[in-house]
C-alpha cells in the first residue's frame, strides 16, 4: 500500500504552533502517521516501544514530573529522549520549555514546538488533521455534486452528460464540488471525501463552449471545495431491451477504497430531465438512511394486496 505523507511545516503553519528549535531540515521532515503520542514511559527511561514517527506532546502531567527531578537527572532525561530522534515535540497548555530541553533539542537536531491550546484539545484536532493528510486516495474520472446534502459521484463514458447535468443541478441551487477529475480520500472507516484537483478546481468543461468558472458564473454558493460521497450514479447510454430496476428493490453497492456505497444506473436518452431524476434519487438516499424505503414499503402492500405473507418479502 502506497504509504501518504504530509510536511511537518504545513502542519506547524496550519495550526501556528510556535517554533522553539527549528532543525537544518525542518523544511524537508515529513509526518507519515496519523497517530501522535504523550511520551511518559519514554521520559521514564522505557523506549521498548517507542514510537519516533509520531508528534510527541508534553502536557500539563509530563511537564510537572519533568519540574519534579533534580536538574541533573532532567537533563539526562532530556538527551536519552531526543536521542531517540522523535519527528517532532510539541508543548502544550502554554507550558515552558525547560532550558535542557531546548538544548538537547538543538543537539540532536530535533523540531521543538509550542502552543497555548490544551492538550487533550490540540491532540484531537492534530489526529483529525493527519486522517485527512495521510487518508487512502484515489482518483476517478467523473463528477461530484453535493444535492440536498447528499454526494452524488457521477460516473459514466465520455459524452454521457455528466457535466451538464452538473450546471443544470447548479442552476437549480445545487453545489459543484468536482468536475472530470475527483480525488477521492478514505479519511474514516466508512467515509469518503471528494474534492476537485486545484487546478480544476471550481471549472466545468462543456462541449462547444469550454471550461466555465461555475464560481464567477454563479456565485459562491454554487461551489463547494470538498464533500463526503453518499451515492455512486452511473450513467449510461438507454440500450433498448436491457432490463432496468423499476421498483428499487435490487440494493446494488459498489467498493472504493473498501467503502460499500450505494450504486444507481440511471440511463440516458433524449427527453430525460437527469438533474430532476438525480434530484429525487438523493433525497431517496436521504430517506433511506433515516430508516424509511419506499420500494419496500410499495412491495409490502403489494403483498398484503393478493394476500401474500409479507415475511416472505426478501
Amino acid at each position: 500500500m502506497e504509504e501518504y505523507t504530509v510536511k511537518l511545516s504545513k502542519i506547524v503553519t496550519d495550526f501556528n504552533f510556535e517554533i522553539l528549535n527549528k532543525p537544518d531540515d525542518f523544511d524537508s521532515i515529513l509526518i507519515s502517521t496519523p497517530e501522535v503520542s504523550r511520551p511518559g514511559l519514554a521520559l521514564a527511561g522505557y523506549f521498548t516501544l517507542f514510537e519516533k514517527k509520531r508528534i510527541q506532546l508534553l502536557g500539563n502531567a509530563e511537564c510537572r514530573y519533568l519540574e519534579s527531578l533534580e536538574p541533573d537527572a532532567r537533563l539526562s532525561t532530556f538527551k536519552n529522549f531526543f536521542k531517540a530522534h522523535p519527528v517532532a515535540v510539541l508543548i502544550t497548555a502554554g507550558n515552558s520549555a525547560f532550558k535542557e530541553m531546548v538544548k538537547c533539542a538543538k543537539s540532536e537536531g530535533v523540531t521543538l514546538l509550542r502552543t497555548q491550546e490544551k492538550t487533550s484539545d490540540v491532540m484531537a484536532l492534530l489526529i483529525t488533521s493527519l486522517n485527512n493528510h495521510l487518508a487512502p486516495r484515489i482518483t476517478r474520472h467523473g463528477v461530484l455534486v453535493d444535492v440536498y446534502g447528499e454526494g452524488l459521484l457521477l460516473l459514466g463514458d465520455s459524452g454521457v452528460g455528466k457535466s451538464e447535468t452538473a450546471i443544470e443541478l447548479v442552476k437549480r441551487g445545487h453545489r459543484l464540488i468536482a468536475d472530470d477529475a475527483v480525488e477521492i480520500r478514505r479519511v474514516a472507516s466508512g467515509q469518503l471525501i471528494g474534492n476537485a484537483p486545484e487546478i480544476i478546481r471550481h471549472y466545468v468543461e462543456l462541449r462547444g463552449i469550454g471550461i466555465v468558472d461555475v464560481r464567477r458564473l454563479f456565485g459562491m454558493g454554487a461551489v463547494k471545495d470538498e464533500g463526503q460521497i453518499d451515492v455512486v450514479i452511473h450513467l449510461e447510454q438507454w440500450a433498448e431491451g436491457k432490463m432496468y430496476d423499476r421498483l428499487g428493490l435490487d440494493e446494488n453497492h459498489v467498493n472504493i477504497l473498501g467503502v460499500d456505497l450505494p450504486s444507481i444506473t440511471i440511463p440516458v436518452k433524449p427527453g430525460r430531465n437527469l438533474a430532476i431524476i438525480l434530484e429525487i434519487a438523493a433525497m431517496n438516499n436521504r430517506q433511506k438512511k433515516m430508516g424509511y424505503n419506499t420500494a419496500e414499503e410499495f412491495n409490502r402492500r403489494l403483498m398484503e394486496q393478493m394476500g401474500l405473507p409479507t415475511d416472505s418479502i426478501s
